[in-house]
C-alpha cells in the first residue's frame, strides 16, 4: 500500500500500529494516539521545541532557515554558546582517546570500569573518558589544535593560576570521566571521579556552571534514557552515575540521576516531558531518604506520580543490580514500589510509635503533602488511604488540608504584593540605587514596606522605603546611614 507501518516508538508494543504516509507527510499511531508530522515527530521523539526542532532538519538535510536578524550582542552571545558546545565536544573525544589509547588510561581508567562490570559497549554508550595525571595535557592539545584558552576557561576545562601569571592548567586530572549531555545528545558538562586516596581532593569533580551548563536543569542519562522512558511510561530516578550505567547496562535503560544534587523543579519538568509517572530508587539508608523527602512534594506538586522503592541496607541501586540481575531487580521494583504517601506512612510510624504528638505532627505531614497534589480526585483517594492507615476522620483531614490551602494563599498573595512593591520601589530609584532582598519583611497594613528606628540605626547601608504620601523618586533621595555605596533594600 501506499503507507508504512513499524512498532510505534512513543510506546511499547509487539503488533505494528504505528502508520506512516509518505506522500502526505504525516503519521499516526493507532495505539497510543501520537500523530503528527516530520516537525512534530521530532519534537516528540527528541523532547525539543518547536524551533529547535527544525533547525535539526535543517542541518540534517543541508537546508538553510531564515531567522530574525539578531543584534550584534546577541550574536556574540550565540556565537560563544557554539564555541563552548564544540570544545566542550573536543575534550569529550580527548579524555575517550586517552581512555583507550593511552598508556595511563589503559592502566588506570579502562581497568577501573571495567572492575565496576562495564562493557566496551557500554563504555562507548555514555562516552566514558579519563583525563591524564599532567598538569596540562588536554590544555596544551586544545591549544595547539587552535582552541582560544579564554573558550576552555568559560567552558570550565582549563584553569588560570590565581597568582596573577598566565600559566594555565586543565580542570580534570587524573579522574575517569563521565560525560553530562543535555537531552538532544551534546556534551554540556563533566564528572570526573578520582580513584586515589588522597584527602586533599574531592572524590567527585564537577563542572562549574557555564552558559551551556546549569546543573538544576539537567538529569545525567537522559539523553541515553528518553525513549525507554517514553516507551515504558515510567522513569527510574537515581542518585549516582554508575547507578544509571549499572542498569542500563542490565537492559533497565528508563533511568536518570540528580547526579547528587537535590532535586530540582526544572528536573522534574525535564521528566514530565517523556512521562508522568516517576519511581525512585533509593540507598538503604534511612537518613538519606528522609532528607530526600522534600523532592517527592515537588514531584507531587508538578502533577507527577511518584513511587519509592528502598534496598536492603548497605546497597544501592548499582550494587544491587549487579548482585542479583536484572530479572530480579526488576522484579524487586516491582514488589517493593510504594506510593510516597504509604511509604512516608511507614517510615515514620515505626518511629512516633504511640506517642500522640509525634502521630499528629505526622498525620499534618502527610496531609500537607495530599494538599500539593493539584488533581482533585487523587487527592481524595489519597485522603481515603491515609484516614484508613492512621485511623482518622477523612473529614478531619480534608478539612486540615483547606486550611493549609487558605494559608499558602494568603502567602502567595503577601509574596505578590511584596513584589509588586518591589518593582514599583525599583522603578522611581536614583539609578545608582540597587535593591536587595531581605528575609522577615515589615508590611503594614497598606502592604507598604516599613522600618523602626532601630531597623535603620542597625543599618550600615542605604534603605529607601515608599510611602504613600511621600513616594520615593528621583528627586527624593533614600534616607541614609553611612556615606557607604547606596543600596536600597527591598523586602
Amino acid at each position: 500500500g501506499a503507507n508504512l507501518s513499524a512498532c510505534c516508538p512513543f510506546h511499547g508494543e509487539k503488533t505494528p500500529s504505528f502508520s506512516v504516509s509518505p506522500a502526505k507527510g504525516i503519521y499516526k499511531c493507532f495505539g497510543c494516539g501520537k500523530a503528527g508530522d516530520s516537525v512534530r515527530f521530532i519534537m516528540d521523539i527528541e523532547g525539543i521545541g518547536y524551533g529547535e526542532a527544525l533547525r535539526h532538519l535543517a542541518k540534517k538535510y543541508g537546508i538553510e532557515i531564515q531567522e530574525t536578524k539578531l543584534t550584534d550582542e546577541q550574536l556574540l552571545a550565540q556565537n560563544e554558546r557554539e564555541s563552548l558546545l564544540i570544545a566542550l565536544n573536543y575534550a569529550n573525544s580527548f579524555y575517550q582517546k586517552q581512555l583507550t589509547q593511552s598508556d595511563e588510561g589503559r592502566a588506570i581508567g579502562y581497568s577501573y570500569f571495567k572492575e565496576r562490570g562495564f562493557s566496551d559497549k557500554t563504555i562507548q554508550t555514555f562516552e566514558l573518558g579519563y583525563s591524564l595525571e599532567s598538569w596540562d595535557a588536554f590544555t596544551k592539545d586544545a591549544l595547539k589544535t587552535g582552541y582560544n584558552i579564554e573558550i576552555l576557561e568559560k567552558a570550565g576545562l582549563s584553569l588560570r593560576k590565581s597568582d596573577g601569571s598566565d600559566k594555565v592548567f586543565d580542570r580534570f586530572r587524573n579522574r575517569v570521566i563521565f560525560p553530562i549531555h543535555n537531552v538532544s545528545g551534546k556534551t554540556i558538562a563533566f564528572g570526573a571521579r578520582i580513584l586515589k586516596a588522597d584527602k586533599n581532593q574531592a572524590k567527585y569533580l564537577n563542572s562549574p556552571e557555564t552558559e551551556v551548563y546549569h546543573k538544576s536543569n539537567v538529569l545525567y542519562g537522559i539523553y541515553q534514557a528518553k525513549n525507554a522512558i517514553r516507551s515504558k511510561d515510567v522513569c527510574y530516578l537515581v542518585e549516582g552515575y554508575t547507578d544509571v550505567i549499572s542498569l542500563h547496562q542490565a537492559g533497565i535503560e528508563n533511568v536518570v540521576a540528580s547526579s547528587g544534587t537535590s532535586l530540582t523543579l526544572e528536573q522534574i519538568r525535564l521528566i514530565s516531558r517523556f512521562t508522568q509517572d516517576v519511581t525512585v530508587l533509593y540507598d538503604g539508608d534511612a537518613a538519606g531518604i528522609k532528607a530526600s523527602l522534600r523532592g517527592m512534594d515537588m514531584i507531587l506538586e508538578e502533577g507527577l506520580n511518584v513511587k519509592l522503592v528502598v534496598f536492603p541496607e548497605g546497597d544501592d541501586p548499582d550494587s544491587y543490580v549487579r548482585k542479583i540481575g536484572s530479572e530480579a531487580f526488576s522484579a524487586h521494583i516491582s514488589e517493593h514500589a510504594t506510593d510516597f504517601i504509604t511509604f512516608k506512612a511507614e517510615l515514620f510510624l515505626q518511629e512516633a510509635g504511640k506517642d500522640p504528638f509525634k502521630r499528629a505532627e505526622l498525620i499534618k505531614d502527610m496531609v500537607e503533602s495530599i494538599s500539593k497534589i493539584p488533581d482533585s480526585i487523587k487527592r481524595q483517594v489519597f485522603f481515603q488511604k491515609t484516614a484508613a492507615l492512621m485511623q482518622m476522620d477523612e473529614a478531619i483531614l480534608i478539612a486540615e488540608s483547606n486550611k493549609i490551602n487558605l494559608e499558602r494563599g494568603k502567602q502567595r498573595d503577601k509574596d505578590q504584593k511584596r513584589e509588586q512593591n518591589r518593582q514599583r520601589l525599583q522603578q522611581d530609584l536614583p539609578n545608582n540605587v540597587v535593591l536587595q532582598n531581605h528575609q522577615n519583611p515589615p508590611i503594614d497594613e497598606n502592604g507598604w514596606m516599613s522600618f523602626s528606628e532601630e531597623d535603620m540605626g542597625n543599618s550600615q547601608e542605604y534603605y529607601a522605603t515608599p510611602s504613600p504620601q511621600t513616594p520615593v523618586t528621583n528627586n527624593t533621595p533614600p534616607v541614609a546611614t553611612t556615606t557607604k555605596q547606596p543600596v536600597a533594600k527591598s523586602y
